[in-house]
């Protein structure tokens, strides 16, 4: 086992309406991340997975709220921090975050140079522009970009060039950990692809450390990340290789989740695709019992009133349900 560059601790996070109601939408999440793995998250939308992303930051904003638990990045925990110290210390240095349609939150007005020197000076003020431009020209070439897209602004880009500069842009202080939620969407097959390329070739040269990769496409992380978390109302509900996910899953939302999607690998072609029934659970008042039962056909009287808790088995897997593993198995083989 590798050395853990990013630890996640019972984490629980809320949302607060304006009518002052809370939302749970992450509630006791860990999962630990070594140096030089990539993890991905998926899970339908609404199920989390970008908020968890959010609180993930330590930088917390209404109507985000901490609850408790802990961020532990290289040994240094950052949860509860000062907001200020966060950005000044820990953004874009420990972690940096890709949030979803970044690319269309670029400043069409600036060039390119202008975001990299930004970020920069954030964290260095006194950092010459002739330095960060030779940084920038180095960093652009490692990753396939030319330079001159320093000099454009982001209306003169592509969807799949603005993608990868965004990347590019916000790995350039070379964080830890980078967590990107849903970096490839909204892009053809071919830029895909490329931000895909990119986002490896940051980590075997080294300029991140570890990656969180977060989708509804749980296909897709098979070809990403190394391991791969499904994620139901709030919390994980299984956890494996991405082998394991994508050809083996045992919770009964992640056999759902597989059996709904369209897979080209081998092993799967040629499976019936169906619909998981019914909708999430209302998180202002999550379910005592399991929060999936109401949309499994496998729930017994007791997964709607007895706590659900992880279950490990064989190595380093998880699940969160009753029922165990080969009994779950005895029923998918039925289908």
């Amino acid at each position: 086992m590798g050395k853990a560059i990013l630890e996640v601790r019972n984490l629980k996070t809320k949302y607060v309406t304006r009518f002052h109601e809370d939302v749970y939408a992450v509630d006791g999440v860990s999962f630990t991340i070594d140096e030089g793995k990539s993890l991905g998250i998926a899970g339908e939308s609404g199920c989390g997975k970008s908020t968890l992303a959010l609180s993930m930051m330590g930088y917390y904003f209404p109507p985000l709220h901490y609850i408790s638990g802990d961020i532990i990045i290289d040994g240094k925990n950052i949860s509860g921090l000062d907001p200020d110290v966060v950005r000044k210390s820990i953004l874009g240095t420990e972690i940096a975050y890709i949030p979803q349609a970044a690319m269309n939150a670029l400043n069409p007005t600036q060039k390119i140079i202008k975001f990299v020197t930004d970020v920069i000076r954030a964290h260095d003020p006194k950092a010459d522009k002739k330095e960060i431009r030779a940084r920038a020209e180095a960093r652009f070439a490692e990753l396939g970009l030319p330079k001159d897209v320093l000099d454009k602004h982001a209306v003169e880009l592509s969807g799949g060039m603005k993608q990868r500069t965004v990347i590019a842009v916000s790995t350039i202080l070379s964080p830890k950990v980078l967590i990107a939620d849903e970096p490839s969407s909204a892009l053809d097959v071919t830029s895909q692809k490329m931000v895909i390329k990119m986002m490896r070739e940051l980590m075997e040269k080294g300029y991140i450390k570890s990656m969180l990769f977060i989708t509804h496409e749980l296909p897709l992380l098979y070809n990403v990340t190394d391991d791969i978390m499904v994620m139901y109302a709030g919390q994980i509900v299984e956890k494996g290789t991405a082998q394991e996910m994508v050809f083996d899953p045992v919770h009964p939302y992640s056999h759902g989740l597989m059996g709904s999607i369209l897979v080209p690998e081998e092993g799967t072609r040629g499976t019936k695709l169906t619909a998981i029934p019914g909708t999430p659970p209302n998180l202002k008042k999550p379910p005592q019992g399991c929060r999936f039962a109401e949309r499994c056909k496998y729930a017994k009287p007791e997964c709607r009133y007895s706590a659900i808790p992880e279950r490990a088995f064989e190595e380093g897997r998880m699940y969160r349900c009753l029922m165990g593993v080969d009994e779950l198995k005895e029923e998918y083989s039925h289908e």
